[in-house]
C-alpha cells in the first residue's frame, strides 16, 4: 500500500480557492491501488488517516456513510 503524506492546512486552503470537495480529489487519485492518505499538521504531526480504496465505487460508498454520520452528528446538536 502506498502512503501520501499530506499537509491539512494547504490542502483544505487549495480545495476551498478551487471550489472543489474533497471526495472530488480523492476520486481524482484512485488508479487502482490502495493508498493510505496521512494528513498532517503544520508541524508534521499525524491529525488522521484515510485509506483510498482501489475503486471509485467503494468511494462513493464511503462518502455515503460519512455523510450519512455527519448528518446524525449534526442533528444530534440540535
Amino acid at each position: 500500500m502506498k502512503i501520501i503524506e499530506i499537509k491539512a492546512t494547504p490542502f483544505f486552503e487549495l480545495i476551498k480557492l478551487k471550489g472543489q470537495s474533497m471526495w472530488d480529489i480523492f476520486a481524482q487519485m484512485i488508479d487502482g491501488e490502495e493508498k493510505e492518505l496521512v494528513f498532517l499538521d503544520d508541524e508534521n504531526k499525524p491529525l488522521f488517516h484515510f485509506i483510498l480504496p482501489k475503486k471509485l465505487e467503494e468511494l462513493k460508498e464511503i462518502q455515503k456513510e460519512f455523510a450519512k454520520e455527519y448528518s446524525d452528528k449534526i442533528a444530534g446538536f440540535n
